[in-house]
């Protein structure tokens, strides 16, 4: 049971892309879901768990950590809504390469052998996916790229953040990151609007209400099913079986006409998920993850969004 419930939270994050592209077709943008379905989330769990509010005076770091699980939900929502979703998923998992080097700069963990074999194998893997045809250098080529290596860079940030917040309550943990989401994607959202760039959601059509309600649905029950199996199993093993969210985007996305796949997509992609794998085995004697890095109480650098 608690690894169907972490195939199941996999499953979820792994067809959101299907849902935020509904609601772009409305007229909603990206940013300004991620910011109306956080902020629902938030003003509930703020009101029905208030005590979670007191800890944010004796752990400061956690406004840190709200904004860093804010950027990387938005760069990852807003990537996988406008560009090709197998290519986005890809470029987010390159945990190892920037786990790495975070924890090293921030932490002053010294890389080991191992550590840089997974950075080779995972920069290695992002240059097959990323020397498309008629390209001089493998270097992202269009701002969902740029979104998805951006938001793994934020979920690393986050997995650190996280580590330095460990006495901190998982509710008020899980409380920071939904305020996260919804500030900064808000934030975004209306910058651009403001810009002219982005619709206002006022001007959004009919039926992006139910859309919206089945997504952040979606997201309380794959968190509550993240909570249940990630408690019961160790890092490493929960990491792996997260790892199902690339064949759940991959496949779903492919079928549906959001991405292509090729040899060089899937040699490139073997690669990046072998690092990945390789890094969450790695942690295999570790304590249990206790939740979502995208959006929950998450406590393991290793745990999928």
């Amino acid at each position: 049971m608690p690894a169907l419930a972490l195939v199941f939270n996999a499953f979820v994050w792994g067809l959101s892309w299907f849902p935020f592209r509904q609601l772009a077709g409305h007229g909603l943008h990206p940013l300004w879901t991620t910011c109306l379905i956080y902020l629902a989330i938030a003003a509930v769990m703020g009101l029905v768990r208030r005590h979670a509010w007191k800890s944010f005076a004796a752990f400061p770091m956690l406004v840190a950590l709200g904004l860093a699980a804010g950027f990387t939900n938005v760069g990852f929502n807003w990537a996988a809504t406008q560009g090709d979703v197998v290519r986005v998923v890809l470029l987010f998992y390159l945990m190892p390469l920037w786990n790495v080097l975070l924890a090293w700069l921030l932490l002053g963990e010294r890389p080991t052998g191992g550590a840089l074999a997974r950075v080779a194998l995972a920069l290695a893997g992002v240059v097959v996916v990323l020397k498309a045809p008629g390209t001089d250098w493998p270097v992202p080529s269009s701002l969902p790229d740029w979104l998805g290596v951006a938001a793994g860079f934020s979920f690393a940030l986050t997995n650190i953040t996280l580590r330095h917040l460990r006495q901190a309550p998982g509710e008020s943990r899980a409380l920071a990151m939904f305020c996260g989401c919804a500030v900064v994607g808000g934030a975004t959202a209306l910058v651009g609007t403001g810009m002219g760039g982005i619709a206002s959601p006022l001007l959004a059509t009919p039926g992006w209400l139910g859309w919206a309600v089945l997504l952040g649905s979606g997201f309380i029950v794959a968190n509550v099913c993240l909570q249940y199996g990630a408690a019961r199993l160790t890092s490493g093993a929960a990491s792996v079986i997260m790892l199902s969210e690339v064949l759940f985007a991959a496949v779903s996305s492919v079928a549906l006409g959001a991405a292509t796949m090729d040899a060089r997509i899937l040699v490139g992609g073997a690669l990046i998920v072998a690092g990945a794998v390789w890094s969450a085995c790695a942690g295999f004697a570790r304590t249990p993850v206790q939740g979502d890095d995208r959006g929950s109480s998450g406590s393991n650098a290793t745990a999928a969004h």
